[in-house]
């Protein structure tokens, strides 16, 4: 019996089927998929698992830590951890991974999709030939993307490639942080109503959690104003979705791209309901070449950290 043979994997919710392969040729590994039955698993079972592989759809919350008490690792399949009591592991001294900037590429790619689909209405616009309304008259003409002002919420290794495609348009870009950075030149607003009021789009790539839950509100959508365009390829809690779907119903703002909401996969059925608002279901890094990297990614924090005692990507 090797090491990995020996030790017990918990993977929760769906997983790249890479993943799934290595675990199950090497480990002994159970995979849970759904939420209500975490619970009752690892009440009976929990205390053998040693490893759990999870992501941000699932996480792994303090009260299912709490019943492994023989956890060693814990890999993320994905960059965002929100859903994942960090302190909690932090407090245990369990190693936990993530996979950063294998990503970027990806996010920065549907947050191009979304927001020329969502200012050229590229949706509205595919049924209106479906549906032979160009045969009775031309669609309604639409703003342009290039030299439009634009605001990153959050310029992070992912904001930093969305404002690389976003010069190919030659926009003009501000970002808001927590705190300037010194190695871009693009222009810091410390006020984030402010970097709305000036922006033409704001795009949403800051972290979740509770420390950014609901940062764009009804005073930020209003900064925005009636010519101005949303885009959410973060988490849905940093908008504070129902306020949002009062902007885009009367006209506060023009339209909202939105890959991310604050309680997938249920979407309240006034925003599937709206025009102005272009919605993909939470496919931000879900491209094919994104999700094999990322994949093995995961698979090499779980190797070395059972070979070596360390991580490749590691959080903590």
């Amino acid at each position: 019996m090797t090491l990995l043979s020996s030790k017990r994997v918990l993977v929760l919710g769906n997983m790249h089927e890479l993943v799934l392969e290595y675990l199950q040729q090497n480990t002994d590994m159970v995979q849970i998929k759904k939420a209500d039955e975490v619970s009752r698993f690892l009440a009976k079972e929990g205390g053998s698992i040693h490893a759990v592989i999870s992501s941000a759809y699932l996480g792994l919350k303090k009260e299912w830590i709490d019943l492994l008490p023989a956890l060693e690792v814990v890999c993320n399949f994905g960059v965002g951890y929100d859903s994942t009591d960090v302190e909690a592991l932090k407090a245990r001294g369990i190693s936990f991974s993530n996979t950063p900037d294998v990503l970027n590429d990806g996010v920065a790619d549907t947050t191009m999709a979304l927001l020329l689909a969502t200012m050229r209405k590229v949706c509205l616009a595919d049924k209106f030939v479906r549906a032979g309304e160009w045969e009775k008259g031309v669609f309604p003409l639409t703003p342009g993307l290039s030299a439009k002002k634009v605001g990153i919420v959050g310029l992070g290794s992912i904001g930093k490639v969305i404002a690389k495609r976003l010069s190919g348009f030659d926009c003009e870009i501000a970002y808001h942080n927590r705190r300037k950075r010194d190695d871009v030149s693009f222009r810091y607003e410390a006020s984030l109503i402010e970097l709305a009021r000036w922006a033409d789009v704001l795009i949403v790539a800051t972290v979740g959690g509770a420390g950014t839950r609901h940062l764009i509100n009804a005073d930020v959508l209003a900064a925005l104003g009636p010519k101005g365009f949303l885009v959410n390829i973060a988490r849905g809690s940093v908008v504070d979705e129902q306020a949002l779907i009062t902007a885009l119903q009367t006209g506060t703002i023009a339209g909202a791209g939105l890959d991310v909401f604050e309680n997938e996969p249920f979407v309240p059925l006034a925003l599937r309901q709206l025009d102005n608002a272009v919605l993909m279901p939470h496919l931000g890094s879900g491209t094919i070449e994104t999700r094999l990297v990322m994949s093995q990614l995961v698979i090499a924090n779980f190797e070395q950290f059972y070979q070596q005692g360390k991580l490749v990507t590691p959080v903590v």
